[in-house]
């Protein structure tokens, strides 16, 4: 997978949308019907982080939080959060997922938490929105674990960073997160 750094070059016809597929004739939101597509092979990888105060992180990783295992509690609702996206987002197909891998990995240059979540499946869709929902769903339950000892945490940065599979092809993020936010100034 590509690495993102500060010297990305950017490209943003890689994601340039080529039609809005959940509106139809009349503006009104539809499901895709996706049953004429081919099953194939299909994954996604999304990251998220969660900036906290050094000593949230160190008390984390000591393990005293006083809700208890944050990290594996994270893990776990991220895992289940992927398996009910269809149920959170309208316009979601469910999908017969395959496999879910969260990983948190504590990074003390934010500090904080990064989260990353892969997504696999076998299908006629893609599986984007199980991995951003696994993410997002991680780190609010680490926020939740650990809010006693810290409030002003902050969730940022959920991004998907690659997807394979499917019509439109593969797709991995070229651009870091400050050159996006200055595309969009």
């Amino acid at each position: 997978m590509q690495s993102i750094s500060e010297n990305s070059p950017v490209n943003l016809t890689d994601s340039a949308p080529t039609a809005l597929t959940h509106l139809d004739s009349d503006g009104q939101a539809q499901m895709v019907d996706v049953s004429a597509k081919p099953i194939t092979a299909r994954e996604a990888v999304a990251q998220g982080e969660v900036w906290m105060a050094v000593e949230t992180l160190e008390a984390i990783l000591a393990g005293n939080s006083p809700k208890g295992d944050v990290l594996g509690t994270a893990r776990l609702a991220g895992i289940m959060g992927a398996k009910q996206t269809s149920a959170l987002i309208p316009l979601c197909h469910p999908l017969p997922i395959h496999k879910v891998d969260v990983q948190i990995v504590p990074d003390i240059e934010l500090p904080g938490f990064r989260i990353t979540a892969t997504v696999r499946v076998k299908g006629e869709t893609g599986v984007e929105m199980e991995a951003l929902t696994a993410v997002s769903v991680a780190a609010l339950t680490l926020y939740d674990m650990a809010k006693a000892l810290d409030k002003n945490m902050e969730i940022r940065q959920i991004v998907l960073l690659k997807k394979t599979g499917g019509k439109s092809g593969d797709y991995v993020r070229s651009v870091s997160n400050s050159e996006y936010k200055k595309m969009m100034c």
